[in-house]
């Protein structure tokens, strides 16, 4: 028992940095991450990604779900990350208390996925789900991750068996995102990154610890969040450790309440350690900051004219290339500070209660959103308008409410809990928006380099609709094109069972939706029978398709062969061009 619980009258250690579930702060951010795990075992199968950075509260959460989900749901949880194949496949086992017969005329791996089919196609019988978790699954080895991925194709002719949830660090994204991985990825149903603590909400949750631990009323006094939030940035887990740290000192001072300067030279013991015992380590970024803007300065104001003519040459827009080139800049991200009164609630202990209202999120906080500018492979992506928000509006074009969205990011993960994918075009050429022919955040020069992001919602031959936060607004085609950057940002519904058909491959429920596709188009393709391969006469019928939608006739199904195939077929997909006739 901590030295300091008796001074403050508190029963439990406030600040301890074990997940501990009964200490979960409900924030905006855990709510929104329960609602997409949550719709994400309420899905068939497949897998669901939790990330977030190192103490952000991903295993807290994690915890939280599992002492929480119903009791029809069984779960295999992992801890230890680094386990090769056979391990891993003898772990989940372990977990799931299945008995694995002995055999000498077969692989131990073998032996495992038989027997963990048979125990997941009888409780299936039983009305059970089956959940693995795995912590800490940015350290999964490549062979790991696609053991896992044939885990998931263990199914009935009409369920999968298997959810795989997935906890980890922001670079199990770019894991996952390399090309190898591409399936298991694409069986992503729900995915949500966990982002700190905002400046807003960092009393509450200091509050809401102490309220759990006994504390009788506040401890910390009004100026502490906002030294806190310029300290750790929001992180939970250094707030717990610079707060642990001032009760002591407040202790061995003797006194009962803990300001700001006291949080301060708290700190300094905490952060200096984190900095591998160098108080001065971050000051170092800052000194070579000024460093360069003093040498750059330097070099432009006594450089000669003839070399600073050369400089400008080498920066500006090629008229006679269809590219534009545009200079990096870093990112600018506006910091807004919103102050919200509230009352801090006991956690939710049912399940269902867990979900986030986004309504009531919205009534809480007023974002302003008025100059958000993000850059990305040398071209502007997204600038918010003042009250109207062009993601949340693209998502609304496919039937989906979301109340904030303020990265691609974030609109990537929602949009593939809908079964959606994002993709963005850079430098596109006018004749890709009609191929596309979806709905997509395009952006615009609005003069003084002031660049804006908008929702095109319809291409005409001699016109354009956009969306704007006074409504819809109409461009004259040419006019348009004269201040669009050439960067376009568009959702599309992949298939869920493949990504690419090509000839050889055998694949019978991809085989079965391809043939049922074509022969809907009235165009005298029919059936023919393959067994599920891929064969010459499916690919002579694909390469006819191509030609008379004006695709690439390579004979290959891939993303532009599926969208087209979507859009002829598929009455809920929004289209800038209208509907198919």
């Amino acid at each position: 028992m901590s030295i300091y619980l008796q001074h403050f009258a508190l029963k439990r250690e406030p600040f301890s940095i074990v997940p501990d579930p009964d200490f979960l702060y409900p924030s905006q951010q855990h709510r929104q991450a329960v609602a997409h795990l949550k719709y994400g075992l309420d899905r068939e199968g497949g897998f669901i990604l939790l990330t977030g950075e190192v103490g952000t509260g991903k295993t807290t959460l994690t915890r939280t779900m599992l002492q929480r989900i119903p009791a029809h749901v069984r779960v295999a949880y992992v801890l230890n990350s680094k386990l090769n194949e056979t391990d891993l496949l003898a772990s989940i086992c372990d977990e799931l208390a299945i008995k694995l017969p002995k055999s000498k005329n077969v692989s131990f791996s073998k032996i495992c996925i038989d027997a963990l089919n048979q125990d997941l196609l009888a409780s299936h019988a039983k009305g059970q789900k089956t959940v693995i978790v795995i912590e800490e699954a940015q350290n999964l080895s490549a062979d790991v991750l696609e053991t896992l991925r044939l885990l998931s194709n263990l199914e009935t002719n009409t369920h999968k068996l298997l959810h795989i949830l997935l906890v980890g660090q922001p670079e199990l994204l770019e894991i996952l995102a390399q090309k190898q991985l591409r399936q298991l990825n694409q069986r992503v149903v729900s995915r949500f990154h966990l982002l700190p603590l905002d400046q807003s909400e960092l009393s509450n949750y200091i509050n809401h610890r102490l309220h759990h631990a006994g504390a009788a009323g506040p401890i910390f006094d009004q100026g502490c969040s906002k030294v806190l939030f310029r300290l750790t940035k929001g992180v939970p887990r250094l707030i717990n450790l610079i707060c642990h740290q001032s009760l002591l000192a407040a202790y061995s001072l003797g006194v009962k309440s803990i300001s700001p300067a006291l949080v301060k030279d708290a700190s300094v013991e905490i952060l200096s350690g984190l900095d591998n015992g160098n108080p001065n380590t971050s000051n170092t970024p800052l000194i070579v900051g000024l460093l360069v803007v003093l040498i750059l300065v330097s070099v432009f104001v006594f450089l000669p004219r003839s070399t600073l003519d050369s400089w400008r040459e080498l920066v500006a827009i090629d008229e006679s290339s269809s590219e534009v080139v545009t200079p990096k800049v870093e990112n600018m991200v506006l910091e807004q500070a919103v102050s919200v009164d509230s009352v801090v609630e006991d956690m939710p202990t049912n399940y269902d209660d867990l979900l986030i209202v986004e309504d009531r999120a919205t009534d809480l906080v007023e974002q302003d959103t008025s100059l958000l500018v993000s850059t990305e492979e040398d071209i502007i992506d997204l600038v918010l308008t003042e009250t109207s928000n062009p993601l949340v509006n693209l998502l609304a074009a496919w039937s989906i409410e979301s109340s904030e969205v303020y990265s691609t990011e974030a609109l990537s993960g929602i949009a593939a809990t809908f079964g959606l994918q994002s993709e963005k075009v850079t430098n596109a050429a006018p004749w890709m928006l009609n191929t596309i022919d979806r709905p997509g955040l395009v952006v615009l020069d609005e003069g003084d380099g002031l660049l804006k992001s908008y929702l095109l919602t319809q291409l005409n031959e001699d016109s354009v609709t956009l969306i704007t936060k006074d409504g819809e607004i109409y461009f004259d085609l040419e006019q348009f094109l004269n201040r669009w950057t050439g960067s376009f940002l568009y959702l599309w519904r992949p298939h869920k069972e493949f990504d690419l058909l090509m000839q050889g491959n055998i694949d019978k429920l991809a085989m079965h939706w391809l043939q049922e596709k074509l022969s809907l188009g009235g165009d005298g393709i029919e059936k023919v029978i393959t067994g599920g391969r891929y064969t010459e006469a499916v690919k002579d019928q694909v390469i006819e398709f191509q030609r008379r939608n004006n695709l690439d006739a390579d004979g290959i199904v891939g993303r532009q062969t599926l969208m087209r195939l979507n859009e002829l077929f598929d009455d809920e997909i929004p289209r800038l061009r209208g509907r198919a006739n």
